[in-house]
């Protein structure tokens, strides 16, 4: 086995000007591509611009805060030290997309003192990568500013031109919500207030969410998110669709703070993630480097799972998680049935939802405090027959905890639920938090939302439970310093195919890659090879082929993968092969072509084997592809089994049929196929040795 490798340089400069009002810092990545200049305005603003390769991408641009009861830190600043720094370091992953990552910046760091008779002080730190850049504030510990309640962050990112931009709207309660393809001066945040199929949603301003990427009239592609979201409001950006300038906005709470928090603390690395090729955008460590690193001493229960479970057959209408409809699916038998075709097929772990009592009166009512005890089964489920029947089997199960987002009762029994998973030798769990926030005013997005989930990983971490969030807060690479966080929903899912009016668009997966995965690992549920759902369904449908089904296991990154449709859907199905056989943690990921809303390829090497797995997905579009091997080890043959749509395959028309073809290829060999409308591609690359 290879053992880790770090490698750390550190260069440090620091200065102490005696007057620096208007003079400009700055501070270059390791390539010198990307350059951050710092400065002055002539009122003792803070303000920065961004090249890249001598190509302004972003125009002046200022910082200040809003504080509830204290003037505004926004003018009259001076530099009162500033000082550089050079750091390169290689660390490795538990789990992840690749298996060793890169950490190599150039850093600034400018400490301000107000020109007033307060003299309050503040730093800004800017890291610069050759993949874009982070910055952040530090506010250190000060006589005239101690207990602070932020009002507004006004950070500005101000752009160079009207760019196409891929957004969702800010809201503030949920991210499931479909991409739109606009330029900036298009956005309309508020005309999507009105949606049917969401359960909660607040959307205050005209706002977008992030991830938000963007393509300028130059190629350039960006991409602006947070990293290290601790103890702060999630952050959205108010678009001035005139000026093409976006300005921070904090989630809110019931009293209209945004923040409370006292001194000192950081604020979120605020990231502008830059590339020439939209690919590169989704091979970027930027998010995951911004965070510290791994403070779990013991990891080895940290594992990848393949799961199936019951959960699909709710959302199609087969069972339901109550009792009371006589259709209840997390019987004791129904569980043993996935429980034995999981052991059959090479499946790691069953989900069980709708096991505790509770669900009829969890969706629809006000009063949600104390519904779920997360203890309490069914009669008709038998917790501990289930679980050892599990364990005869080598099979792990996965609790399931919805909260119906009262997040004080579950957090009044966190302890008493993980205990019980570690007595039934269960270390993993899904979250999740559907409907309005109790207390009423408070947002999923907010900062008391933020502390909670922070508070359920943190004590998952001590029973040595797995995360799963649904409904989450969006992931900002906390994944490295808590790597129990092992997936999360966070974007429109599978789920809205199955009852949603119109479902998810053949597009929708081809922009995903290249926004919500930039936030890290997504718990998509792909696997739907009941296209049509005529059984259960026969107004809804998954809107793409069975293959671009199966190539999502490689596109969409997850270490936590499900095989979401019912079993007896895979029974004697080839197709089910590629499921089985693909991995889940990663050496080395290359996107290896895409552009986003088109398409995207995307090829990935499983740790601890020479084995690859590649896939391909489109949009509605038709469209020829061509994969050179030259990934490939040099000394290997491998057997290359590839799934793709038949000749007469569309995700409307005809979206079941599919062509197998098995070919020995070795690094000189190039494969070529169609991707039909709605289509896609799965690629399995096995070693010969």
């Amino acid at each position: 086995m290879m053992k880790r490798i770090i490698t750390v340089l550190i260069v440090l400069n620091f200065c102490i000007p005696v007057n620096l009002p208007g003079q400009n810092l700055s501070v270059k990545s390791p390539s010198e591509d990307v350059l951050v200049e710092f400065f002055l305005n002539d009122k003792g603003q803070p303000g920065y611009k961004v090249y890249f390769k001598e190509k302004l991408i972003i125009d002046e641009s200022y910082f200040g805060f809003d504080f509830r009861d204290a003037k505004p830190l926004k003018n009259n600043f001076s530099i009162s030290r500033y000082g550089e720094n050079s750091f390169s370091e290689t660390w490795e992953t538990i789990l992840g997309e690749q298996r060793y990552v890169d950490n190599n910046y150039n850093e600034l760091k400018i400490e301000l003192i107000e020109g007033t008779v307060l003299q309050r002080r503040m730093e800004i730190v800017f890291k610069v990568y050759d993949d874009g850049l982070g910055f952040r504030f530090k506010f250190p510990e000060q006589e005239n500013l101690n207990d602070v309640v932020i009002l507004d962050e006004n950070t500005e990112f101000n752009l160079t031109g009207d760019h196409i931009t891929w957004w969702i709207p800010g809201d503030w309660d949920i991210y499931e919500h479909l991409y739109n393809t606009t330029t900036i001066s298009a956005i309309d945040a508020i005309s999507k207030r009105d949606h049917p199929s969401l359960a909660q949603t607040y959307i205050p301003y005209n706002a977008v969410n992030t991830p938000v990427t963007m393509k300028t009239e130059n190629d350039i592609y960006l991409s602006f998110h947070e990293a290290n979201l601790t103890n702060y409001s999630g952050m959205t950006l108010k678009v001035d669709t005139e000026n093409y300038i976006l300005t921070s906005e904090l989630v809110g709470s019931v009293d209209d703070s945004k923040v409370k928090i006292s001194t000192p603390f950081v604020t979120p690395w605020r990231t502008i993630q830059i590339a020439e090729n939209a690919g590169d955008l989704i091979e970027s460590n930027l998010i995951v480097n911004l965070n510290e690193p791994n403070k779990l001493k013991n990891t080895n229960w940290i594992k990848p799972m393949k799961y199936v479970g019951i959960w699909w057959e709710m959302h199609i209408g087969k069972s339901t998680w109550d009792m009371d409809s006589g259709r209840h699916g997390a019987t004791t038998e129904n569980a043993k049935y996935y429980i034995d075709f999981a052991a059959s097929n090479s499946i790691d772990a069953v989900l069980v939802e709708g096991w505790n009592t509770g669900w009829e009166r969890w969706f629809g009512f006000d009063d949600r405090e104390g519904i779920f005890d997360f203890v309490t089964p069914y009669q008709d489920y038998d917790l501990f027959e289930v679980a050892n029947y599990a364990s005869k089997n080598d099979i792990e199960i996965i609790m399931h905890h919805e909260t119906s987002s009262a997040p004080r009762t579950y957090e009044q029994q966190l302890d008493t639920a993980f205990t019980l998973c570690r007595e039934l030798g269960i270390n993993a769990v899904k979250t999740g938090y559907v409907q309005e926030i109790i207390p009423k005013g408070e947002y999923h997005h907010g900062q008391w939302m933020v502390n909670h989930y922070r508070k359920v990983l943190e004590t998952a971490a001590e029973y040595k439970i797995m995360v799963n969030a649904h409904e989450p807060i969006k992931g900002t690479g906390i994944r490295r310093t808590y790597p129990n966080m092992i997936a999360r929903e966070g974007l429109r899912g599978q789920e809205f195919n199955a009852w949603s009016e119109g479902g998810n668009p053949p597009e929708h997966l081809t922009i995903v890659p290249f926004t919500r995965m930039l936030a890290g690992p997504i718990d998509f549920t792909p696997g739907i090879f009941d296209i049509k759902l005529s059984d259960f369904k026969p107004d809804n449908q998954i809107n793409t082929t069975l293959t671009h089904q199966l190539a999502l296991y490689v596109v969409i990154y997850s270490p936590m993968q499900m095989a979401a449709d019912l079993p007896e859907n895979y029974i004697g199905q080839q197709a089910f092969q590629f499921i089985r056989d693909v991995g889940l943690n990663w050496e080395e990921s290359r996107v290896l072509d895409g552009e986003i809303g088109d398409f995207v390829i995307i090829a990935r090497k499983e740790r601890a084997t020479d084995n690859w797995f590649i896939g391909a997905v489109t949009d509605e579009h038709s469209r020829p592809i061509s994969i050179n091997l030259d990934f490939l080890n040099n000394d290997l043959s491998y057997t290359a089994k590839t799934y793709v749509d038949a000749e007469d395959a569309h995700w409307d028309n005809n979206p079941t049929v599919f062509d197998i073809y098995d070919k020995i290829v070795n690094k000189n060999d190039v494969i070529n196929f169609q991707l039909k409308e709605g289509g896609g591609a799965a690629i399995s690359i096995i070693s010969n040795k």
